[in-house]
């Protein structure tokens, strides 16, 4: 709470807020109120322990009716902005297909840079906003998206062209992540050494002076790059002052998830292989584990994150929907929220502060993920009255509307 000011520009009464502000459940507060001025919360408490005439201080006063209030979600993880897609593939996993054979036969994500590369910007934004769009309906405030469907400069440059676009029509944040290392384009098939050069030396130096890179990404796996080739690129990342994450120990333990700890990594990301002494590293430099159930749905696989390792050591995990063409066609968090819960047998506690405070700090935003004083004014509005509902729900619109900064958005 803070002093009363002249004005506030909204004031929300008779809320449940699930603040996640405190270790107490969900930081719940029942019969809650909540004041945002200037795009930030100004007052959060019972309601109270609000002055009398409190309802004349603000421009604008909803009554909830007990609606539960929850920090917008965050989706720390997508691959939203890409041309085609890969339903074909879909119905040839189903018919016994891995996706390793896939990708080694030329599909999986050499497929979607053939669709993406014949794109040009305004088709990939066309395509790509719809997908936004459908997050956004289910409680998103913040995404992040990453490039890697391009794997030359110019396409990559168009990728990330299209995410900051998207956020800019949308009204939210976009954090863009350069994922030039995700896969080995075709005329680049011999020339290995020659295409990790090219992504480090020229394109990421490249697109981080435009302004277009806010972290760095590579697919470190058997399918994908080595250890070697990751830590050139973080290397290259450290030098421009640009934080690092990793999709790590997906398919096989390559260590990936101690390499991206040892560069103090925003996030680790799938995550099924991982070690003990993995996990440790990760605690230890605080990246965060990012738990990516649609991927994990999608592929049929048997083999779960390490969960209890992840509790036994502190490291603080997140959920992201890893919407993308080809291994999550995933457009709900809350969805993801709730694999999470079913599959990998987080509690709904754990699965929400994954999509909110978890998520922040994977995106290495602290100015959200709870409702505090201070913080920014993204909101969710549910139209249940329980956070663990939010994950119980198996679809259906559950989302009433949200509040982004300084405008409210309709579900």
């Amino acid at each position: 709470m803070t002093s009363i000011p002249a004005r506030w520009d909204y004031l929300l009464l008779d809320a449940t807020l699930a603040t996640f502000a405190n270790h107490a459940p969900y930081g719940l507060i029942s019969d809650g109120a909540i004041a945002l001025q200037d795009g930030h919360i100004a007052w959060v408490g019972r309601r109270d322990e609000l002055p009398a005439d409190a309802s004349s201080l603000a421009h604008h006063v909803q009554h909830l009716d007990g609606a539960l209030v929850t920090p917008g979600l965050i989706d720390c993880h997508t691959h939203l902005v890409f041309g085609g897609d890969r339903a074909h593939e879909f119905d040839l996993r189903l018919n016994g297909a891995s996706y390793e054979e896939i990708a080694r036969a030329g599909g999986g994500i050499v497929s979607t840079v053939k669709a993406t590369r014949a794109a040009d910007e305004d088709a990939l934004y066309t395509q790509s906003l719809p997908r936004a769009q459908a997050l956004l309906a289910d409680g998103v405030t913040t995404i992040e998206i990453k490039s890697g469907y391009g794997l030359d400069l110019d396409s990559e440059r168009r990728m990330l062209r299209v995410a900051r676009r998207i956020g800019a029509s949308l009204g939210i944040t976009v954090r863009t992540t350069f994922l030039g290392l995700h896969a080995l384009p075709p005329e680049y098939k011999e020339r290995r050494a020659d295409y990790v050069a090219l992504a480090c030396d020229h394109m990421l130096p490249a697109l981080a002076a435009e302004g277009l890179v806010d972290a760095v990404d590579a697919f470190c796996e058997n399918i994908g790059f080595s250890r070697e080739e990751t830590q050139r690129m973080f290397e290259c990342a450290k030098a421009l002052g640009l934080p690092v994450k990793l999709h790590a120990e997906q398919l096989s333990d390559l260590d990936g998830a101690a390499l991206v700890a040892q560069y103090h990594g925003l996030s680790a990301d799938h995550l099924e292989y991982l070690s003990e002494s993995g996990a440790q590293a990760m605690a230890a430099a605080g990246t965060v584990a990012v738990l990516l159930p649609g991927a994990f749905y999608a592929l049929r696989e048997t083999k779960l994150p390490p969960i209890d390792l992840l509790r036994k050591h502190g490291v603080a995990m997140a959920v992201a929907t890893d919407c993308n063409p080809g291994t999550s066609p995933l457009l709900s968090l809350r969805l993801a929220v709730g694999m999470a819960c079913t599959l990998f047998r987080l509690t709904p506690e754990e699965a929400l502060r994954g999509a909110t405070v978890h998520a922040a700090r994977a995106l290495g935003l602290d100015d959200r993920g709870t409702l505090e004083v201070g913080k920014r004014a993204d909101l969710a509005i549910w139209q249940v009255r329980h956070p663990a509902e939010m994950c119980y729900w198996i679809g259906g619109p559950l989302l009433r509307h949200t509040l982004l900064a300084t405008h409210e958005q309709a579900a």
